[in-house]
């Protein structure tokens, strides 16, 4: 059983993020010898993209663009599950509580005031985001 040990530790971590920058930002082969550079996609197979840091396909659920979904994960990440179901108070005060950052706290103060939400989804198809 797993007891959330982690064998590299942050430190290690960092390490090899620093380690693989080049890697990812680089455009060109990396390796001396070929039969270590990575295989290429197949032809029936989806192509690979190695740009860090944009949405990968599918990963919006259908009806939400890429932008919405982290909205809607960014609103989570500042939001407690025991709040819920919350009303737009309630939203917003635990949004400055936990330090999210204005944009949120403005979408959150768009939201109606009679509603209350079960969770993130439900906030942001209120704010006309989602589905």
């Amino acid at each position: 059983m797993d007891h959330g040990t982690n064998k590299t530790g942050p430190a290690r971590d960092d390490m090899m993020k620093k380690h693989l920058q080049g890697e990812l930002k680089a455009d060109r082969a990396l390796r001396a010898a070929e039969e270590h550079e990575p295989e290429p996609s197949g032809e029936d197979q989806p192509r690979v993209d190695r740009t860090a840091g944009t949405p990968a396909p599918g990963s919006a659920p259908g009806g939400m663009t890429p932008q919405a979904a982290e909205i809607r994960t960014e609103m989570a990440q500042h939001l407690n599950r025991k709040m819920y179901p919350a009303d737009r108070g309630t939203i917003i005060d635990t949004l400055r509580h936990n330090h999210a950052p204005d944009r949120l706290v403005e979408l959150a103060q768009r939201l109606p005031d009679n509603e209350r939400y079960e969770n993130a989804q439900r906030i942001v198809e209120s704010l006309g985001l989602g589905r």
